[in-house]
């Protein structure tokens, strides 16, 4: 029954998807909200429950956007000049793992540059057992200006089989008027 005695739409009691949001290289959760809420239409922004999360590794260089956003800046796991190697990745993917775990459960993760590449990765990672193995499946992803890992040795295994889930990819390009948005389910 609703509050006025009548009868409850079934859309009001739905809940809203619930996406943990990954930052990109070198910047912040607080630097992704402010980049997603306010930005976006809130129309959109409304009907999803946004969580966003610092990453679990302070900046160890120099930030793209300082001077834009405030310190602090962190990353989600160092890579190599070829970035084929990776340093901290197995605790980056254990952290997100608590971090779903704490705060969920989430339906679908969000994720922009670096936190693009590891929310591609992801599921992927997930299915073969890899990754989020106390957390249910992924079932939404939204990429944001992300890349594939580069790795051959993560690649195969995050990049076996096609993404099962919905997703929406945001291809940012440096020439804003060329913005392209895709979708696959």
């Amino acid at each position: 029954m609703g509050s006025l005695g009548g009868e409850e739409r079934p859309e009001a009691r739905r809940r809203r998807p619930r996406f943990l949001c990954l930052h990109g290289f070198r910047t912040s959760a607080e630097i992704m909200r402010k980049q997603v809420v306010g930005k976006w239409p809130a129309d959109v922004t409304a009907r999803l429950d946004l969580v966003f999360a610092d990453a679990p590794l302070p900046a160890e260089g120099k930030s793209d956007v300082e001077g834009i956003f405030d310190p602090p800046y962190y990353e989600w796991f160092q890579f190599d000049q070829g970035f084929t190697e990776y340093r901290n990745f197995d605790k980056c993917l254990a952290y997100i793992e608590e971090l779903m775990i704490k705060d969920g459960p989430f339906d679908g993760l969000m994720g922009f540059s670096q936190g693009a590449i590891l929310s591609a990765a992801l599921p992927g990672l997930q299915e073969q057992g890899l990754a989020l193995t106390r957390v249910p499946k992924i079932k939404y992803l939204m990429i944001i200006g992300g890349a594939k890992f580069l790795s051959p040795t993560v690649a195969e295994k995050a990049y076996a089989n096609k993404i099962a889930c919905p997703s929406l990819h945001f291809i940012v390009n440096m020439f804003p008027s060329s913005l392209q948005v895709t979708t696959t389910s």
